[in-house]
């Protein structure tokens, strides 16, 4: 892979990394890489891939395994009994919590679900639940930053950074990663998809959540685009004769085409996120109509737009699974939010024939304790943070569709079976995609580095 030390750029990425998400800041970075590498072209991948895009569904803040996908009829028989746990985020006297949902066997593969999911049944056939990924950290943003790029530090690139890194971009005039997020960003901010070590083409474009997803995206009244173009076919003169005189100045061509990106996303990126043209019935269908799932269902349906259109990697944030107190409030809640989106958006997914190449992955950076200190009365129960267990659910893009991989105790408390830590989750996403992480690697601080640190394994379980 190629290098990228040299001093010059390594100021402007400093000062590019504070950039907020705006048009001039997607086409600096955007062309930053162009001036050194030829970042922006289709590459091919190391062996055959499963899938050519990854769209990732982040439930920041840690759902509970237990209450979602992974029954416990054994916790549920301890109920408010004492418990001597001493793992997890739980501290004092501790007692065991039953899960105040319901669960019940779903479509012909017979996956586990809560009562609060009412329309994911309806694809369930398509879900591989994973139960065996186990994190490392109860610290929020650090495990957010390590399922999001693959170290705790929070200064790496993060997942799409690297796939776009991997596999080039499709479409020469939409970002190759995207993310968007509800109104509060998740812990850690914009580091969970900056590009880090790599250069600043690769970090992720954040698409607002309210009014124009991407600020300078509309020219100024007055200008038409026969202005734009004339104007800078004039400046494109100018500065290709300053070159030819100053040949020293890389920057130069930075900036030249920066300016021809923006001109190219201004006329691009308005058709991708105006939804208007979707017939009314598809926005029904993702929830746009509904006050608590319109944002998420709004992302989804954006999301699909995005990839359809050569987009590499799209990432939605959902907040507020973190139920220390009030579980069956809060999690009924965010089940709520985004059970109708995620569902139609692997339906419509489908329908295209675009979900066999595409992987829909559902997660959060932990799950939840089986038990928790007491805070508060008997309907405040809520559980603590648990690196040892959690659930994902993942679709299309290769994967086995309606399985169950792995499994935890019997009462939800830790990974046994089909074990593997997130580096190896990590490993088998870039494995299907096409990517080997032992040669995506990026020459930085006198070492190549890659995804997974140092080295993982493909979870073949995973794998169709």
């Amino acid at each position: 892979m190629y290098t990228d030390t040299h001093p010059e750029v390594l100021h402007r990425r400093a000062f590019l990394s504070g950039l907020c998400a705006s048009l001039g800041a997607v086409a600096v970075t955007d062309l930053l890489a162009r001036e050194r590498v030829h970042a922006a072209t289709l590459k091919l991948p190391i062996h055959r891939p499963r899938a050519k895009a990854v769209i990732l569904l982040f439930m920041e803040g840690g759902p509970s395994q237990v209450d979602t996908f992974d029954p416990k009829p054994a916790l549920n028989a301890r109920h408010l009994k004492e418990s001597r746990r001493s793992a997890g985020l739980a501290n004092g006297s501790r007692f065991f919590v039953g899960s105040p949902f319901q669960s019940r066997k779903v479509g012909q593969s017979g996956l586990d679900m809560s009562d609060p999911w009412i329309h994911l049944p309806e694809v369930a056939d398509e879900l591989c639940n994973y139960r065996g990924c186990q994190a490392e950290s109860l610290n929020h943003p650090e495990a957010l930053f390590h399922m999001n790029t693959g170290s705790r530090l929070g200064a790496d690139p993060a997942l799409g950074s690297w796939v776009h890194y991997g596999l080039g971009t499709v479409n020469q005039n939409l970002p190759g990663y995207v993310v968007m997020t509800e109104l509060a960003l998740p812990q850690g901010g914009a580091r969970n998809w900056a590009n880090g070590f790599l250069p600043a083409h690769f970090q992720g474009t954040r698409l607002r959540s309210t009014g124009s997803p991407l600020l300078d995206l509309h020219a100024p009244a007055h200008k038409t685009r026969e202005h734009q173009r004339q104007a800078l076919d004039t400046l494109a003169f100018l500065n290709q004769r300053h070159a030819s005189k100053h040949p020293q100045h890389a920057d130069l061509a930075a900036r030249m085409e920066n300016y021809e990106l923006a001109f190219r996303m201004q006329a691009e990126v308005p058709g991708v996120i105006d939804l208007k043209g979707e017939p009314a019935h598809m926005r029904e269908a993702y929830g746009m109509h509904q006050e608590e799932t319109s944002v998420f269902g709004r992302q989804c349906l954006m999301a699909r737009r995005l990839v359809e259109r050569g987009v590499r990697f799209v990432q939605i944030f959902s907040g507020g699974w973190d139920s220390h107190d009030y579980l069956q409030r809060g999690h009924a809640a965010r089940i709520r939010s985004v059970d109708k989106p995620m569902t139609a958006l692997i339906k419509d997914l489908k329908q295209r024939g675009m979900l066999e190449d595409t992987l829909v992955i559902w997660t959060g950076e932990f799950g939840r304790t089986p038990d928790n200190n007491r805070r508060g009365g008997v309907r405040a129960l809520g559980r603590g943070h648990n690196a040892d267990a959690m659930s994902m659910l993942l679709a299309g893009g290769g994967v086995r569709g309606g399985s169950i991989v792995g499994a935890t105790d019997a009462i939800g408390a830790e990974a046994v079976e089909v074990v593997h830590p997130i580096r190896d989750f990590h490993v088998t996403l870039l494995h299907l995609l096409g990517l080997d992480d032992n040669k995506l690697t990026y020459f930085h601080g006198g070492r190549f580095k890659q995804l997974s640190q140092f080295g993982g394994e493909v979870i073949r379980e995973l794998l169709a």
